[in-house]
């Protein structure tokens, strides 16, 4: 069972993990951008403690396998940094070997630029009016969307650039191929005339 609910900016969702078994979440974040995650593992038995045995481990990976959070044999917790680099960020459920197996239900709240900040503690120490509250939150979608239209340019200059190497490399081959063809060929022809000419019927 997975149930997600996804904003650009924010990733909130409930997945199930068999004991023994791994899942992994990964999310596309931009350069220096703050992220912020929340997860837990929800008790099955509500109102009572939570079993002993109902833990797991975390990891969270940058796209050039930097750790930016690792917890072992914990039910919950969480981890806030600013992105070194731009790509694919992995966050890693673990789950330990059972006996019996069961499957175990997490929350988990990824949230990342503006989704990270908390706008009712904003409007509360700030003591501002709901309409200026609203505003700030326009003036910064506005900003994440402005950064992730020059994120997207600069990808989209960068799979330009592949494509244009791609296509290079792919044209320089198929003339090599073209020319190697044409040898093979010359070869051939200048093996048979000799071949003809030995046995004098040219």
């Amino acid at each position: 069972m997975l149930v997600v609910c996804m904003w650009k900016v924010a990733n909130c969702m409930r997945f199930d993990i068999e004991s023994g078994h791994s899942k992994c979440i990964t999310e596309d974040i931009k350069i220096s951008a703050i992220t912020v995650g929340k997860y837990s593992l929800v008790n099955p038995n509500e109102g009572y403690p939570m079993p002993d045995d109902y833990k797991l481990t975390v990891k969270v990976n940058s796209p050039q396998g930097h750790n930016h959070h690792h917890s072992d044999h914990v039910d919950s917790g969480n981890f806030a940094f600013t992105a070194g680099e731009g790509g694919d960020f992995s966050a890693c459920f673990y789950m330990p070997e059972l006996r019996p197996p069961r499957t175990m239900v997490i929350d988990f709240d990824w949230r990342i630029g503006v989704a990270t900040k908390d706008w009712s503690s904003v409007a509360k120490k700030g003591t501002i009016e709901a309409m200026e509250v609203e505003l700030k939150k326009l003036l910064d979608k506005v900003a994440s969307i402005h950064d992730e239209m020059f994120y997207l340019r600069e990808r989209e200059e960068e799979m330009q650039k592949l494509n244009r190497s791609t296509n290079s490399k792919m044209g320089t081959f198929s003339f090599l191929s073209l020319l190697i063809c044409l040898s093979v060929a010359g070869l051939q022809f200048w093996h048979l005339k000799s071949f003809f000419e030995r046995k004098k019927l040219l």
